[in-house]
């Protein structure tokens, strides 16, 4: 039968949850502030700190510095889950909070790769560690602290909140780029600028602390520490408990790999989409995304609280049914409102790269041919292409052909002007008005699929594990789901683009992926009303 504490149900006043609900999520949406700023930046950072002579190599670089924070976080999972059912939710979470501020107002103070050479991308790719450390502390405690302060027909309601400030965090990154870009001039931005906002999160690392010390510690651990339930060791007994390697399981391939791919795809692919291949100008690419991204926050509430009353599973399998069924074609709107006539000029004369041994790789600075030259050329500059191999060197742009000398093939300009001479918009876009709003709804549909597929997680995770192993039994495949899975989409998805020549073929990760979480939810999560965890329904 389940321990007597996973039956504490402390029905909080609604000042005490109000402070809960907002310590808990300011705390997660700082953090997350943090973890994206990075994303947000990725193109001054790529020039900073990891500047070589392929431009597609130095961003891949770059998104493997962000992969590599999510690749720690399972690490910070097994750490902080540890600390967390042995010391106590509260405490666990403000050590995390404080690591993730330091750690982010560090990379604002590096020097530049051309002022102390290698020892800035090391220095970067540390503090990427510890931001990855950190984060995969933070979601467990702040989710597992109000869920445990929640009665069980509001859990999902309540939860969804921490939810949405994962999204907050994202919008928060945004809006604060935003106002920096809009304060400081444009060359000065590019030159120092960029770094306020890791500056910045010192001031919400102060914010954050100061809320967080005001809580308790959670009713479920209090009463487990005064029957003397706690686990003595609770990462191993996370893999030794009755029935708990099938809950990972389930939680790693039918929840955290869905929902992070989803979430991801949503935010940063949207955002990457609009801004490289694109060419939507920066400001305004952002602007974009973070309205939409902003409305759709709400879904993570109404999500939460609808799993509530038909349950978790509901919501999260139609989630990913709808993202299988629309992904997609919201990607292929956004490329129709975002740059009509680049979308059309694709679809009436496209690229072909002709040459003798058309081999590329994204990861070598300098291609071995010619025509791997004039790849990562176009792979640069964001522009669908296909390959056919001939012996002579050149771009087939519909019917008109362009020779290309091979001392030109690393040449953006001789490629641009290529282009430019058949008609392709080459320039940063504003899109018109109506197509604006067009843009900031299709970003609203992709944010309410992560509604649909996020916002019941927290309860859910909740009440899978048993109380006295959850934060190590949630945080483990959460973020090993979080970490490797999405993580690295930005990278994986980009190398596909990169080699295949197809500026959609990135999505087919994301795709697949939700092919098999769609599987793995559908065979193992529970149907039926929500219930606290109980070995009697395990």
């Amino acid at each position: 039968m389940a321990t007597s504490a996973a039956s504490v149900h402390h029905e909080p006043s609604k000042s005490e949850i109000r402070m809960v609900i907002a310590a808990s999520s300011a705390g997660t949406v700082f953090e997350w502030y943090d973890f994206f700023i990075y994303g947000t930046l990725a193109a001054f950072i790529s020039q900073a700190f990891f500047p070589t002579g392929n431009e597609t190599l130095s961003l891949l670089l770059t998104w493997a510095g962000f992969a590599i924070g999510f690749g720690f976080r399972p690490l910070g999972a097994i750490l902080f889950g540890y600390l967390g059912d042995r010391l106590g939710r509260k405490y666990t979470f403000l050590v995390t909070v404080t690591l993730m501020g330091i750690a982010t107002a560090g990379v604002g103070f590096v020097p530049a790769e051309a002022s102390i050479g290698l020892a800035a991308p090391l220095i970067i790719i540390v503090l990427r560690i510890a931001q990855g450390l950190a984060l995969g502390g933070e979601y467990g405690g702040a989710a597992i602290y109000v869920a445990e302060h929640a009665p069980p027909d509001k859990r999902g309601y309540y939860t969804g909140f921490i939810q949405a400030s994962v999204i907050g965090g994202f919008v928060l990154s945004v809006i604060v780029v935003l106002a920096c870009r809009f304060l400081i001039p444009a060359e000065a931005f590019a030159a120092w600028g960029w770094r306020m906002p890791f500056v910045l999160s010192i001031v919400l690392l102060g914010v954050s602390l100061w809320m967080r010390l005001k809580l308790n510690e959670s009713p479920v651990f209090r009463a487990m520490k005064a029957e003397g339930h706690t686990s003595s060791n609770p990462f191993l007994e996370s893999f030794t408990y009755p029935g708990n390697k099938k809950r990972i399981f389930i939680a790693l391939f039918g929840v955290a790999c869905g929902l992070t791919i989803v979430f991801y795809t949503a935010l940063f692919s949207s955002l990457s989409f609009l801004k490289g291949p694109m060419r939507v100008d920066d400001t305004t690419a952002e602007l974009l995304v973070g309205l939409g991204s902003l409305a759709a926050a709400a879904t993570l509430v109404y999500f939460g609280h609808l799993s509530d009353k038909v349950g978790r599973k509901k919501p999260i399998v139609w989630g990913y049914i709808a993202s299988l069924v629309l992904l997609f074609p919201l990607f292929w709107g956004l490329a129709a409102l975002a740059n009509p006539p680049l979308v059309a000029m694709q679809e009436r004369a496209p690229v072909v790269i002709q040459g003798v041994d058309c081999d590329y790789s994204p990861f070598v600075e300098t291609q071995a041919t010619p025509c791997g030259q004039l790849m990562a050329t176009m792979s640069g500059m964001g522009i669908s292409y296909s390959v056919e191999e001939t012996q002579q060197l050149g771009l087939l742009i519909g019917s008109s052909y362009h020779a290309v000398a091979a001392a030109d093939a690393n040449s953006a300009e001789v490629v641009s002007q290529a282009l430019a001479a058949e008609g392709y918009p080459l320039e940063k876009q504003v899109p018109a008005p109506l197509n604006m709003v067009g843009i900031v709804l299709i970003v609203f549909a992709l944010g309410a699929l992560t509604g649909a597929t996020y916002g019941p997680v927290a309860a859910l995770l909740s009440e899978m594990f048993p109380p006295k192993i959850r934060y190590s039994s949630m945080s483990i495949p959460y973020h090993i789901g979080a970490g490797y899975f999405g993580g690295f989409l930005p990278l994986i998805a980009g190398y596909i683009v990169a080699r295949s020549g197809d500026i959609y073929a990135g999505l087919w990760y994301t795709w697949v992926l939700l092919l098999v979480a769609l599987a793995t939810a559908w065979w193992g999560l529970k149907r039926g009303p929500p219930r606290d965890f109980s070995d009697d329904h395990s």
